[in-house]
């Protein structure tokens, strides 16, 4: 239990969305996360960004708990998150349970709700303890073919509370791609010194959000994000990352959209996923 009080209280980017630990047992762990403007999207919504960090949060502090120290370094391997409501200038809790146990992964569940009990998300995860186990040679990323235009939204994506808070840079954002810079800095961070997984995951969902507003640019229209696959190929390093997002099918009002996470400096593969957006025009 001390392993995952100390993984929480020493990690920047946990510390700086805000999250507390309320109860911990060795198969369900209880996290709460206050009202914070930094937290929100315009309209003082929470970002998705942050409810997929309390799902690897939750996913995480279970497995670390039910596998314990000697298991380490951890990653999540898959995550699905679905998105239910927004919540709205309001705190949440994120309720993550163990499903099952393996020798060296865990499956956990986690729900967040406002503390009112509105559901706002619904996650499940698969959690790996590497007991040591040396990382494998990463693939390189697929990249894109270099274009910088950030188009009329990229200049204001930054101004945006959470995303101004995560230090995000809009490289490129047409033709439905997008490009996003998040520099390593100690609010991006977890407990080990390298990038948090709860911060891969909040550029992986800005990523194919952005893309998909690439493809319809600004307008008076409502959006939000349904649903978020990901997997995480290993501990992410100590390194600035880069997003590259595009949309490989639209339908009507929502928006598939492919994305790789990769490191600045080498151009490894740290995360991949699908992001499902849907744009109300």
């Amino acid at each position: 239990m001390e392993l995952v009080e100390r993984w929480l209280s020493e990690s920047g980017y946990s510390l700086g969305l805000g999250v507390r630990l309320e109860r911990l047992a060795q198969d369900s762990a209880r996290l709460l996360l206050p009202y914070k403007e930094e937290n929100s999207n315009p309209g003082k919504a929470l970002h998705g960004g942050c409810a997929a960090s309390l799902a690897v949060i939750g996913g995480q502090a279970v497995t670390r708990a039910v596998l314990g120290p000697e298991a380490g370094p951890w990653h999540t391997c898959g995550l699905q998150v679905n998105y239910l409501s927004a919540a709205i200038e309001e705190g949440v809790v994120a309720e993550a349970r163990l499903l099952r146990r393996g020798k060296q992964v865990c499956f956990v569940e986690t729900r967040v709700e406002t503390e009112q009990g509105k559901p706002i998300a619904m996650a499940t995860s698969l959690v790996r303890g590497r007991f040591g186990a040396e990382e494998p040679v990463r693939v390189s990323s697929h990249g894109d073919e270099g274009a910088s235009d950030p188009g009329p939204m990229g200049p204001l994506i930054g101004r945006v509370p959470f995303m101004a808070a995560r230090k995000l840079h809009i490289e490129h954002m047409a033709d439905s791609h997008s490009r996003i810079v998040m520099p390593f800095t100690d609010a991006n961070a977890d407990e080990s010194g390298a990038m948090h997984e709860g911060a891969a995951l909040a550029l992986l969902d800005t990523t194919g959000a952005m893309a998909s507003w690439a493809e319809t640019g600004p307008g008076p229209y409502k959006a939000s994000t349904p649903a978020l696959q990901a997997q995480i190929l290993g501990p992410p390093p100590k390194d600035d990352l880069i997003g590259y997002g595009r949309v490989i099918q639209r339908d009507q009002d929502l928006f598939f959209s492919a994305v790789e996470i990769a490191s600045a400096s080498d151009a490894r593969l740290i995360a991949r996923g699908t992001v499902i957006y849907r744009i109300v025009v």
